[in-house]
């Protein structure tokens, strides 16, 4: 897939997967394209835990209810992120795990997969600390994002976005 074709393609999935597998060549794919990702002062304050183990995969869907992917997923990619400060005292591992991901979001579309950008489920009812210790996370990092994977069941909506015109201005607003 050409780049912008994979720009625009990529979407938020949440529906279900097929039961068609991820391999793990794939994933190392997908990981690779995260390791690529920019990182401010090149620290690369992430890791990822490639997931494919079905066992971990049915528990973290348990744990996130909700989106529906997260019960049907393949694999998923766990992104852990250390908060060293590299920079006049301030850490960049939130950044970097953004670039990352928006990466493998990329990667993953244009490999045929969907996934979705899970965060928000992490910070409720002690799900990341849960995941952190079931991932075996070392101390004074975690979880930060999770990405679940998988051949979409269904057509995704693609979002409507603005059109360009109204999100740029030149030289100042």
């Amino acid at each position: 897939m050409e780049l912008f074709e994979t720009l625009n393609a990529r979407h938020c999935y949440r529906g279900p997967y097929t039961d068609a597998p991820v391999p793990r060549e794939d994933l190392l794919k997908i990981a690779e394209a995260g390791r690529l990702a920019p990182t401010g002062k090149n620290a690369q304050t992430c890791s990822f835990v490639l997931i494919d183990d079905p066992e971990i995969l049915k528990k973290c869907g348990e744990m996130l209810d909700r989106p529906a992917c997260m019960k049907t997923a393949k694999a998923a990619i766990a992104v852990v992120a250390k908060p060293d400060p590299v920079f006049m005292g301030r850490s960049f591992h939130v950044e970097d795990a953004s670039a990352a991901v928006q990466n493998m979001l990329l990667a993953a579309t244009a490999l045929g997969y969907a996934s979705v950008w899970v965060q928000g489920g992490l910070m409720a009812n002690g799900v990341g600390e849960t995941l952190n210790k079931m991932l075996n996370v070392p101390e004074g990092q975690s979880v930060l994002i999770l990405l679940p994977l998988g051949v979409p069941a269904e057509e995704g909506p693609l979002p409507v976005k603005k059109p360009l015109e109204e999100r740029i201005v030149f030289n100042r607003f």
